[in-house]
């Protein structure tokens, strides 16, 4: 746009009606490097006045005045957060119907390849207001820490203060612990005599063990911990651990030490669970742990109905490397789809400890449910150790001894 063409549509735009330095501005925001919307509407409302053009008296037609209330949506903002920890930012504004017919209109009305649109302007213009107020802060497009949402048709601010993610590895030292809180199966949660009022099935979990210390220091209203994957409730977590991510939700501190707070979980949680390996990380993470397969290895003794011989073991079991076609098991089957899932047995190892118990390690693909691969699932898992050997076998103990990928931030394999 031309000089002269400017100053042509900036006279059309301010004989059409009242209108503020910011909207004025706006219509040729990609000009004037370093200038805000307010310095270029009032720039060209200065060269206008000369060449003999005044504007109106009154509300800006186009904002109704909105630029009027920056300063007063900042101070709303900067006292929501006052009590937050946070060094970035992200401002959005939801229109009214008329501020967006209205701004629509402006457009169509003063076509300029310059323009910047009401929302952005207003974004940033209560972000800089906002940083001044709140004396620190940035914006952050992608991943803000906390974030508002100026809502024009009700008057009303939302704020969002983005989850606090910590990665690290678990062991679970005991069976008899699920890995997070499970209500109460007969009042949903609500406290019940059978649960002894506490909403719980389990008096403790893996995750209130681990997230206890971390909600407090980050004054959190509470913590989800997001396995890559889970092992039953008999069983434990040993060896290098299960990896996790504690999502603590909307925390007020966010400058943890993490390395103390780790050494606390594992004081107060000593003899049951013990975390390390704990770092910040991101949202992604969370991600990355649910959609991937990870490899598995378990250790597991194994009870047989009639007596085996260390040879009948160690044939079957090499005999059964390889695909392995598993129907969802029936103990699970309420809560998954009933599907035949495709997985491998990687490895397995055994020693017989009598001629009717035998110790087994596994390395298995990730999803290959263990305890129907002894015991077949009534020949939902084929193939399995039951058939195979010819004797019924079942899992009496089981511990998980590695989940790994080389997907995963910490990854322990190549």
């Amino acid at each position: 746009m031309e000089a002269q063409d400017m100053l042509e549509l900036a006279k059309r735009i301010v004989r059409a009606g009242p209108i503020c330095d910011e909207c004025l501005g706006r219509a040729f925001a990609r000009r004037g490097h370093g200038l805000t919307n307010r310095a270029r509407g009032q720039a060209l409302r200065t060269v206008l006045s000369m060449l003999g053009t005044e504007g109106k008296p009154g509300t800006c037609w186009v904002c109704g005045g909105l630029f009027d209330r920056v300063e007063d949506w900042a101070k709303r903002a900067a006292s929501a957060a006052s009590e937050y920890e946070f060094s970035t930012y992200l401002f959005g504004v939801k229109l009214t119907p008329r501020l967006a017919e209205m701004e629509r209109f402006f457009q169509d009305r003063f076509p300029s390849d310059a323009y910047e649109p009401l929302k952005h302007s207003f974004n940033r213009a209560v972000g800089k207001e906002f940083e001044r107020i709140a004396g620190r802060g940035t914006v952050d497009f992608r991943h803000p820490d906390i974030s508002f949402t100026v809502d024009l048709a009700t008057d009303s601010l939302r704020m969002h203060v983005a989850s606090l993610y910590v990665y690290g590895r678990y062991r679970k030292l005991v069976r008899g612990i699920p890995q997070t809180h499970w209500p109460c199966r007969k009042c949903g949660g609500k406290g019940c005599p059978a649960c002894n009022y506490t909403g719980k099935q389990y008096p403790e979990s893996v995750e209130e063990l681990i997230a206890g210390p971390f909600i407090a220091a980050a004054e959190a209203k509470g913590a989800h911990l997001h396995g890559a994957g889970r092992e039953d409730i008999d069983a434990r977590m040993l060896g290098t651990g299960r990896p996790f991510v504690l999502e603590l939700i909307s925390p007020k501190r966010r400058g943890l030490d993490i390395p103390a707070l780790t050494e606390q979980v594992n004081q107060t949680a000593a003899g049951k669970v013990e975390i390390f390996g704990t770092r910040v990380t991101d949202k992604a993470t969370v991600a990355l742990l649910k959609e991937t397969h990870a490899e598995k290895t378990y250790r597991a003794v194994v009870a047989f109905a009639g007596e085996v011989t260390e040879e009948q073991l160690q044939e079957a079991l090499a005999g059964m490397i390889g695909p392995i076609a598993q129907r969802t098991p029936t103990r699970v089957s309420h809560r998954r789809a009933d599907l035949v899932r495709q997985r491998r047995l990687i490895s397995a190892t055994a020693r017989l400890l009598s001629p009717t118990e035998a110790e087994i390690t596994l390395r298995t693909e990730g999803g290959l449910y263990v305890k129907e691969l002894i015991s077949g699932d009534d020949g939902r898992t084929h193939p399995n150790l039951s058939e195979v050997i010819g004797v019924p076998a079942r899992v009496s103990a089981l511990d998980v001894l590695s989940v790994d990928s080389p997907a995963f931030p910490d990854s322990l394999e190549g």
